[in-house]
């Protein structure tokens, strides 16, 4: 037991992925029953339900990454719980196989028609680990690779939306979709922002987009994520009516991180991984903070 807890504190911690990710679970819900014209905050039953399988999701995520990075890992990174021997690959297939098994009681628990949407999250979460068949192909087009792997996220956002509106008996309403580009920029500028770091602390073997861009155009890339993510938070917030002074607020508090990054575009030599990681981190907590308030605050 304690060498999973060391894990989970070295590549998965549970306290502040579980806070983050129960956050985004609560927006997909609430955000989906709103646009349905029936505002209210998600049931707990199905609240947890939905997170559950959400944790799972990332978690199988990173697990999905242990892999994918073996060999490098092995080169590299020999201080990682894998290549020094904490856990095997063997293990961490069993828990991403128990976790599967875990979502798919949940499905078939709530509503059977959930299990399609999970087996398609599922299909594309195994493609992502095979590299698409094409790993050469999409490790020398780093902006193909991104996108094609960020695009996990509005499924699983929608995989999400579907414990509301299939719940329900309804359909998915077409509003959804600024939901679903929201959480897919969300996730670009966490991604982005988790790659970026000045050349004191750039490691051999680590691909990051400063090393392969340098580091303002790696910023540059950065702060229009974060802008296009303000663009599509507002929009979908737009959809929610009369919020207007929460879309104030979103708006401004978004902001600070585009600041930041245009800070730091201007004076690279103050950049820092940690401040990066942590104002990406924000600008996620924001949106999907400020959409929930819309979502319950919305007549």
């Amino acid at each position: 037991m304690n060498r999973w807890i060391v894990y989970q504190r070295e590549r998965f911690p549970v306290l502040s992925h579980g806070i983050a990710i129960g956050l985004y679970t609560f927006c997909a819900l609430s955000f989906s029953a709103a646009v349905r014209g029936v505002p209210a905050a998600p049931d707990l039953v199905h609240f947890l339900a939905a997170f559950t399988s959400a944790f799972v999701f990332f978690l199988q995520l990173r697990i999905a990454d242990e892999f994918k990075d073996k060999e490098i890992d092995a080169c590299y990174r020999a201080h990682r719980p894998v290549p020094r021997g904490l856990v095997t690959l063997s293990e961490l297939a069993t828990v991403a196989v128990a976790g599967a098994a875990m979502q798919l009681a949940i499905a078939i628990w709530v509503d059977s028609s959930l299990v399609p949407l999970l087996a398609l999250v599922w299909v594309y979460l195994g493609l992502m680990t095979t590299e698409f068949f094409v790993p050469v192909w999409l490790k020398a087009r780093p902006v193909s690779y991104l996108l094609s792997h960020m695009l996990i996220v509005p499924l699983i956002t929608l995989y999400l939306t579907a414990f509301d509106w299939i719940v329900a008996g309804a359909s998915p309403s077409a509003d959804l979709g600024w939901l679903l580009a929201t959480s897919f920029l969300v996730g670009l500028v966490f991604e982005i922002g988790r790659k970026i770091r000045p050349p004191g602390e750039e490691r051999e073997g680590v691909e990051t987009y400063s090393a392969l861009w340098g580091l303002r155009a790696a910023l540059c890339v950065w702060q229009g994520a974060l802008i296009a993510t303000l663009c599509a938070g507002v929009a979908a917030g737009i959809l929610l009516g009369s919020g207007a002074i929460y879309l104030v607020v979103l708006g401004g508090a978004l902001l600070l991180p585009t600041f930041v990054a245009w800070r730091l575009i201007h004076r690279p030599e103050t950049a820092s991984t940690r401040v990066i990681e942590r104002l990406s981190a924000l600008a996620a907590l924001l949106v999907y903070s400020g959409l929930s308030a819309l979502a319950l605050g919305y007549s």
